[in-house]
């Protein structure tokens, strides 16, 4: 490694402005440095909710497609189809963005409603648990969503 010379005069005042010009750059290292420490630690306590929202909601979206089906088998597609037109909706979603050092990323809010009850004939109690348990897996999926897109930003940064 060889010292290169900088064309500077060699004065007092220059001498002084590139010490600050050397502190300045020490200092940005520094800080830089902190922010790579803090984001690595915060990309690791995400990856861990992350595994356990993905573990929870594969759970969940499997109970809800096993009523759906137990659903289809005594309804069938048809009155299925017919019963989910009429049905207010079961979730209220809000996105917000969010910051963490200086990385933004949408904040997600899924809330279940209270689910109204059908009045029409020939729907069956089936039904009633599918609703709820895909309006279950709806939320986790919300969540999920919101901590895969977290992690994507911040391991991008």
């Amino acid at each position: 490694m060889s010292n290169k010379l900088i064309k500077v005069p060699p004065t007092k005042n220059t001498l002084l402005d590139l010490r600050k010009q050397v502190r300045f750059l020490e200092d940005g290292y520094a800080l830089l440095e902190r922010k790579r420490e803090l984001l690595t630690r915060l990309v690791y306590e995400r990856i861990g909710e992350y595994r356990k929202l993905r573990h929870q909601t594969k759970d969940a979206v499997k109970k809800a497609y096993r009523w759906l089906s137990l659903s289809h088998l005594q309804m069938g597609s048809r009155a299925l189809q017919q019963a989910a037109l009429g049905t207010a909706p079961t979730l209220q979603i809000d996105i917000i963005p969010r910051r963490a050092l200086g990385i933004e990323y949408p904040a997600i809010n899924a809330k279940k409603l209270p689910l109204e009850p059908l009045g029409l004939l020939g729907t069956d109690a089936s039904f009633d648990q599918t609703r709820l348990k895909l309006a279950d897996a709806a939320v986790l999926l919300a969540r999920l969503g919101e901590s895969e897109m977290a992690l994507s930003r911040l391991m991008e940064e």
